[in-house]
């Protein structure tokens, strides 16, 4: 698959210049690089950020539930929907 990536002059130089010491064609150094990268990345490291914390709303109080933002689009787009009156499964 085709793709641009926008990369700095100088790591764009490193980057062909090792791929060519290795022998290889820029596209597949490339590609190892981030198979490497992905691979060594298990999970990312975010500390306390497996669990989203309540908001309450000042006056009354009452517990908001943090929305994932998959969440949030389907609530937005109930909401734009049904301000519109357009029907989901036109």
């Amino acid at each position: 698959m085709r793709t641009t990536v926008d990369l700095p002059e100088e790591l764009l130089r490193r980057v062909k210049a090792a791929a060519a010491l290795n022998g290889v064609p820029l596209r597949a150094f490339m590609a190892n690089l981030l198979e490497k990268a992905l691979a060594t990345s298990d999970k990312p490291k975010r500390k306390g950020l497996h669990r989203p914390v309540p908001v309450t709303l000042p006056k009354t109080g009452r517990p908001i539930p943090a929305m994932t933002n998959a969440e949030l689009d389907e609530l937005f787009l109930r909401d734009e929907l049904e301000r519109t009156g357009l029907d989901r499964s036109a």
